[in-house]
């Protein structure tokens, strides 16, 4: 077996270092992402195994949660004792969670495992990435960074099938048995990999006040834009409170980083107009992707009246463009060098492409939705690799667990952002139009489509024409996004590697 040492590299020994790299760094990357969808086709099996239906959506929360919390965490660590060692860890963390996951006789239970799932989980995305800048050389890491982003896109997609193809045929908890075969082959994967001495200094000591601060505004900030999705009177009232002590933590939090020794989130670093940029790039880039696939499937339902498969159908082009996407940028920039120069122009050709969706998707062919809607996600797919890349070179070395790890954040926080917006906006505008109406959305949005089935043919059609023009609204959010994402792109300093 040949181990390829990070401060070399020959180009002859590309497909070497491809076959070294690659596969140890791709699976844990699977487990991270899959995991966070693949739980969505089961809740329906747990809550009738387990009772407690109201408190079911607590194993989707506590896992994202736990896991955008863990990621910076991971991040600093990584950079103080090894990103490999680091990533060991995780794997073990997230093994014995998934076989708590699988014998937990109640949903509390499961969502308590699912949060330590979580803290094993968020570290497997960002040391990923960070193991691929520490082995790999920068004018390379396009290549690499393109088929992770394929690969983070492809299991996304497959999670919910593959939890409905599971659950169906061995049970809800076949989806946290099967962890623990790929998590046990996924150690001896990362186990091929060079150990690299981390950068631990004698005075170093780790920043409890900020991580507690931490803590304070992660678990606040995302509960709450989840409440914001019931779209109830309580619900709201509970997102403000939170909202409020998100921002006072928040506050709390910078005053600590800035003054601390040795800080969990190194700002020095964060405010680099490069990365900064990047980052928030990452964020607008997760909000309108996510908000637009978790929104779609209903979309397509109740205005075109699809079926389930022939609304997955129409979701593969989506991930198939993104990947797409993704590798052809990565062979750019590791050809040219030339980075930021790829989204600032997919982002623009991707905007075009929201905006005429929000417009006329409505007089839309399946055919017509799938071609603009595939452009878009070719488009969409310039982005991530670059993001990571600039970042990384950025950091340098010595942070490049902190830098991963920020990508991770900034991305999962958008992609809350983004869904409870477009979701809110969603909201609004049915209540505006007809009250009636808004509860039936409500119904959609946390029970699924279903809820039409019990209403009159008459109410059915007035719901769904209410409902298209809702959508023709929310929808130009996402151009709004990726606009934002391209004014961050033309305006980030760093233009090449």
């Amino acid at each position: 077996m040949t181990i390829i040492p990070s401060g070399s590299f020959d180009p002859t020994r590309t497909p070497a270092l491809f076959r070294s790299v690659f596969p140890s760094v791709m699976l844990p990357m699977f487990l991270a992402v899959s995991d966070q969808t693949i739980v969505a086709s089961a809740l329906p099996a747990m809550a009738a195994t387990l009772g407690d239906v109201e408190r079911v959506s607590w194993v989707v929360i506590s896992y994202l949660v736990a896991a955008t919390i863990a990621a910076p965490v991971y991040g600093y660590l990584a950079d103080v004792f090894g990103r490999r060692k680091l990533m060991l860890i995780a794997l073990v963390l997230y093994i014995i969670a998934s076989l708590l996951c699988a014998l937990a006789p109640s949903i509390v239970l499961l969502s308590a495992a699912r949060a330590l799932q979580g803290f094993g989980g968020g570290g497997l995305m960002s040391l990923s990435q960070a193991l691929i800048g520490e082995v790999v050389p920068p004018r390379q890491r396009g290549h690499y960074q393109g088929y992770l982003a394929t690969v983070a896109t492809v299991s996304s997609a497959f999670g919910p099938v593959a939890g409905g193809l599971l659950t169906e045929h061995f049970g809800w908890t076949s989806i946290f048995f099967i962890n623990v075969p790929l998590g046990l082959f996924a150690i001896l994967m990362v186990l091929r990999l060079q150990a690299r001495p981390g950068t631990r200094h004698e005075t170093w000591s780790f920043d409890t006040p900020g991580l507690f601060f931490f803590i304070a505004f992660i678990a606040p900030i995302l509960i709450a834009l989840e409440q914001l999705r019931r779209f109830e009177q309580d619900s709201t009232t509970i997102a403000i409170v939170l909202a409020c002590i998100a921002f006072i933590s928040l506050i709390l939090l910078l005053r600590r980083e800035r003054r601390a020794h040795s800080p969990l989130l190194p700002m020095e670093l964060l405010t680099q107009p490069t990365i900064w940029r990047a980052n928030l790039l990452a964020a607008c880039h997760g909000a309108a992707l996510t908000a637009l696939v978790t929104f779609l499937p209903i979309y397509l339902r109740v205005v075109h009246g699809l079926s389930a498969s022939q609304t997955g159908l129409m979701l593969l082009p989506l991930s198939l463009g993104i990947g797409v996407g993704a590798i052809l940028t990565g062979r750019l920039v590791t050809r040219t060098g030339h980075t930021m120069v790829f989204p600032s122009w997919g982002l623009v050709g991707c905007t075009l492409g929201f905006f005429v969706f929000a417009m006329w998707n409505a007089q839309m062919t399946q055919f017509q939705m799938v071609i603009t809607l595939s452009i878009s996600a070719l488009c969409m797919g310039t982005v991530m690799t670059v993001v990571q890349v600039t970042i990384q070179s950025a950091a340098g070395r010595k942070a490049l667990g902190a830098a991963a790890a920020s990508v991770q954040f900034a991305r999962t926080v958008g992609a809350a952002f983004g869904t409870a917006l477009l979701g809110f906006i969603l909201f609004v505008t049915v209540s505006v139009t007809d009250p009636e109406t808004a509860q039936t959305f409500g119904q959609l949005v946390n029970i699924g489509t279903s809820a039409l089935d019990a209403l009159p043919q008459a109410r059915r059609l007035v719901v769904e024409t209410q409902i298209a023009f809702a959508f023709r609204l929310a929808f130009l959010l996402l151009p709004l996004l990726t606009a934002a994402a391209a004014i961050l792109a033309w305006t980030n300093p760093s233009r090449r590697i």
